[in-house]
């Protein structure tokens, strides 16, 4: 992936169109690299309503009236990264857990209860061997109880990668949180995390060692040109899915989310430039899936049922365990869509959509 070659483009292109100019972008049936800069720059809401109608038949065509949910679950908060934007950095004197396998077994179980098919695996930034098998005994035991095992960690080797594949893991999720390089070197201050380069080609190895599915995302506020990073982000969906057309893709626009001690300056993005990313994307991205976690309101949420999104999480939560029992630890970020499982359903099912457990896209 050339990123300079797209930062240059974006540079290029990156001014507001004239009405007529968007509407005439959105009557095409397939829009450009530079179609899609220019629909970030657009602020009309005219326009915006005409294209969320076409985003919805689009995300119907491609995947159905379907929102398909997960469940994140963390098992250990130990992390030698200095990311001053995340509750576990290692600045940050929180008390340090790791699940036992007992524990971690006692939450799957509860999940699996609850009625959860696919499970996300996190961990903080840990790259000891002590942190590498305590994920690999996770995956392994995930795979007894769920159809879907995925992780979200600190980039691992493709050995590792293949090792975990072999234990019953099935996707990665890996954000490059953002695509500016000076704001990443700003916001990594300790740590292999800093490694801008290796950080961006990690995923690769992921899908090389045999995961079937990916999510990418970019964590919006870290830069202030937050529009650059949604694009340059996109870029990296298309590279990707041009390299490897069998991976299953999604891409993530989680927002800054505060947690306790935060002492940083960031930029706010609104709700509406959230809806406006979802839909302009994809318009550009017909086939990726696009999730949205509890991170965001509830009420937004409900909203951007058919607007784009095509996976949730539900009932997360962010510190370690939690689910079988009361979690003792600070959780990673704060939670804002604390609902219920049956009530997060239910909105689905009263706008139309089917709430899914199993991800036939895999099947």
């Amino acid at each position: 992936m050339n990123l300079d070659e797209f930062v240059n483009l974006y540079e290029e292109y990156k001014k507001k169109p004239s009405k007529k100019e968007a509407i005439d972008i959105l009557n095409k049936d397939e829009i450009t690299e530079v179609d899609y800069i220019k629909l970030l720059n657009c602020y009309d809401l005219d326009v915006l309503e005409i294209a969320a109608r076409k985003a919805k038949d689009i995300t119907e065509r491609y995947f159905g009236k379907n929102i398909f949910l997960y469940v994140p679950l963390y098992i250990s908060n130990f992390c030698s990264s200095g990311c001053i934007y995340c509750g576990y950095s290692c600045f940050n004197k929180i008390k340090r857990k790791r699940l036992n396998i007992k524990e971690i077994e006692d939450e799957m179980k509860a999940l699996k209860k609850r009625g959860f098919q696919s499970i996300l695996i996190l961990t903080g930034e840990d790259n000891t061997k002590e942190g590498f098998n305590h994920l690999k005994d996770a995956v392994r035991l995930a795979r007894r109880y769920f159809s879907e095992v995925l992780i979200e960690t600190s980039p691992l080797t493709l050995d590792g990668y293949m090792e975990l594949v072999n234990e019953g893991l099935t996707g990665v999720t890996l954000y490059q949180e953002t695509y500016d390089l000076d704001t990443y070197k700003k916001v990594h201050l300790l740590g292999e995390k800093r490694n801008f380069k290796a950080r961006l080609w990690a995923i690769e190895r992921a899908i090389e060692a045999g995961v079937r599915e990916v999510n990418i995302g970019c964590l919006l506020g870290l830069c202030s040109d937050y529009l650059k990073d949604v694009f340059l982000l996109s870029m990296h969906a298309m590279y990707l899915l041009k390299k490897y057309p069998k991976i299953e893709l999604s891409i993530s626009f989680p927002r800054i989310r505060p947690f306790k001690g935060m002492n940083f300056d960031y930029t706010e993005v609104s709700d509406l430039e959230l809806v406006k990313f979802i839909v302009y994307t994809r318009l550009l991205l017909k086939n990726v899936g696009i999730n949205i976690s509890t991170r965001e309101r509830s009420d937004l949420r409900d909203n951007l049922i058919g607007l784009g999104v095509t996976k949730m999480s539900a009932e997360s939560k962010t510190s370690v365990g939690g689910y079988s029992k009361e979690s003792d630890s600070l959780g990673q970020f704060e939670v804002s869509d604390k609902r219920s499982l049956d009530e997060i359903i239910k909105v689905i099912r009263s706008k139309g959509y089917n709430a899914e457990f199993i991800n036939w896209v895999m099947i």
